[in-house]
């Protein structure tokens, strides 16, 4: 008989047991939450119902850091050579459970051709193109849990490049604690060993382009790509005409009339070459005619063209000796001439 009151105390043949609890773990819970679950055991003895037994359990979720970097557009972003402030853009998303910091840094490629310099990071206003509205930073400053920020990658392209170079830019975004504003935090690193009744950190990031999985840090490349002209820039000189002979086999003698033709061609498959500017500085030995004028825009074989003087695009500064002139946009394999003439003193 004592042995079976002490069977039916400890568990009844009509016991209820009810289980009420948090749910578990999910992919997003904050770091640091405590999640808690209670079970209450109802039971019976001799047909009297007895206080419930219930019992708790709780434990601390801990940080998982994740981020991922991915470039914008998809494409290579086309660069002139010197430029200036060129930029990359791409989107830092903070896939952890809590808010953190990241610190900026580049990678640059030993296998292209350049490398460019000068880099700094902006932080976009929200129209994801870079201008004036964006914010230098060196770092991302407490950026919550699932959110995401536009950098901008900026760097100038050296000026000995040629078309067709190319520089491939690696962004590498490394989590570190949320520092508070203005601050950077520590650099985040995986709790070794066993699990402790503490916030332990784990390294859930994958491997990006220049960094190893669970290492706290992504990255991804964008390259940029050379556009640049090829300019041959020619200049001869025809004997027009001369005072004895006229223009039938004409002398370079004093009082001959001589045609310059500067030619300015592009290679094939190169960037058009935009706001071209000549300028010549005539000899003192010859005198610049202004009755013929100065043609831009003219082929090849300095024909055609327009007569640029009084319009802007060419002028002939008497003080300086120069002329000067302003030619069209020239596109890959095409060539364009501006051409004068001038007495020998």
């Amino acid at each position: 008989m004592r042995k079976t009151t002490q069977l039916m105390g400890a568990v009844s043949a009509t016991a209820l047991i009810a289980f009420t609890s948090v749910p578990a773990l999910a992919v997003g819970t904050n770091a640091g939450d405590t999640i808690t679950n209670n079970v209450t055991v109802g039971y019976s003895v001799g047909g009297v119902e007895q206080a419930d037994e219930t019992a708790s359990d709780s434990f601390t979720v801990d940080r998982r850091i994740d981020v991922t970097v991915a470039e914008n557009g998809g494409t290579s972003t086309t660069v002139a050579p010197d430029e200036q402030d060129a930029a990359i853009t791409f989107t830092v998303t903070n896939l952890s459970n809590d808010t953190a910091d990241f610190d900026l840094s580049v990678v640059q490629s030993a296998a292209d051709d350049f490398d460019i310099s000068n880099v700094q990071f902006y932080l976009d206003d929200g129209n994801g193109v870079f201008d004036g509205g964006d914010t230098l930073v060196t770092f991302i400053d407490e950026l919550a849990e699932d959110d995401s920020v536009v950098i901008h990658v900026i760097g100038d392209i050296p000026d000995t490049v040629i078309n067709g170079q190319t520089a491939d830019v690696a962004l590498v975004a490394d989590a570190h604690a949320a520092g508070g504003v203005g601050s950077l935090g520590a650099e985040y690193t995986a709790t070794a060993g066993a699990n402790t009744a503490g916030v332990d950190n784990v390294l859930f990031d994958g491997a990006g382009d220049v960094d190893s999985a669970n290492a706290g840090d992504h990255s991804d490349t964008d390259t940029f790509v050379v556009a640049a002209a090829d300019l041959t820039v020619t200049k001869t000189s025809t004997i027009i005409s001369d005072p004895v002979n006229g223009t039938t086999n004409p002398k370079a003698i004093p009082g001959a009339t001589i045609e310059y033709c500067i030619t300015v061609a592009n290679a094939a498959g190169v960037a058009t070459a935009s706001a071209v500017d000549v300028t010549d500085t005539l000899p003192g030995e010859v005198t610049f005619v202004s009755a013929f004028g100065i043609y831009v825009d003219g082929d090849a074989a300095c024909t055609g063209g327009t007569e640029g003087v009084g319009s802007g695009d060419a002028a002939f500064n008497s003080g300086t000796g120069e002329v000067t002139g302003d030619l069209s946009p020239i596109a890959a394999g095409t060539t364009s001439s501006l051409y004068f003439r001038v007495t020998i003193d």
